[in-house]
């Protein structure tokens, strides 16, 4: 953990057998990826954020280290998505498998939930490199949520020709074999952004956003 206002960053790391501490590669093998997670603390009555107490902080600061996994802040701003992205799916409901300890959707199922919106085609030929994840609203298992997908077209590869599907992609219908494809030959975009909502009293919260 490092110091910070009102709350503890862990820092974590996965890597393949042969990688040193920070993920990285060594003479022995490759690191597999980094990952690092801010962590505060939340008020369970009012479900809002809440400033760590001192007592709290006393007790664990002996832990606290000053480095981090990823040396650069996201400094990017991730632009709000509507229903009139390109690729949308609706109606998506989380399993039991998909639940922590809290009955909240783990972190695992919005990613795979961001995924299944892309077209199978982008899919098959591309693999996710990086993604920011930044957290709005809880979602747990009574929750339906639509997953909000838009291509950054200034991010399309050049001397890359491959279908792609233009307007809305319900990812579900497609593999279901209920919704017809109009697709034009373009380039892929290897650029999107990512919207999980949810609707709450007639209106549509968010869950998270992810460029």
């Amino acid at each position: 953990m490092r110091k910070g206002s009102g709350a503890a960053v862990a820092v974590a790391e996965t890597r393949k057998e042969g990688g040193d501490e920070d993920g990285n590669e060594t003479a022995r093998g490759r690191g597999r990826n980094k990952r690092r997670d801010t962590w505060v603390m939340m008020n369970k009555v009012t479900r809002r954020l809440s400033k760590m107490p001192k007592e709290v902080r006393d007790e664990i600061s002996p832990w606290f280290i000053d480095r981090h996994a990823i040396d650069e802040e996201a400094t990017e701003k991730i632009i709000k998505l509507d229903t009139n992205a390109t690729y949308v799916d609706s109606d998506l409901k989380p399993k039991r498998s998909d639940l922590d300890m809290n009955h909240h959707v783990n972190n695992v199922k919005y990613v795979r939930w961001m995924l299944e919106t892309l077209p199978d085609q982008f899919l098959q030929q591309h693999q996710l490199s990086s993604i920011i994840l930044e957290y709005r609203k809880e979602c747990g298992s009574s929750d339906v949520v639509q997953s909000i997908c838009q291509p950054d077209e200034d991010t399309i590869m050049p001397g890359e020709n491959v279908s792609i599907v233009m307007g809305p992609s319900l990812s579900q219908e497609i593999i279901n074999g209920h919704h017809s494809l109009a697709g034009a030959l373009q380039q892929w975009p290897t650029k999107y952004t990512h919207l999980l909502q949810l609707k709450a009293n007639d209106k549509y919260e968010e869950i998270v956003r992810a460029p």
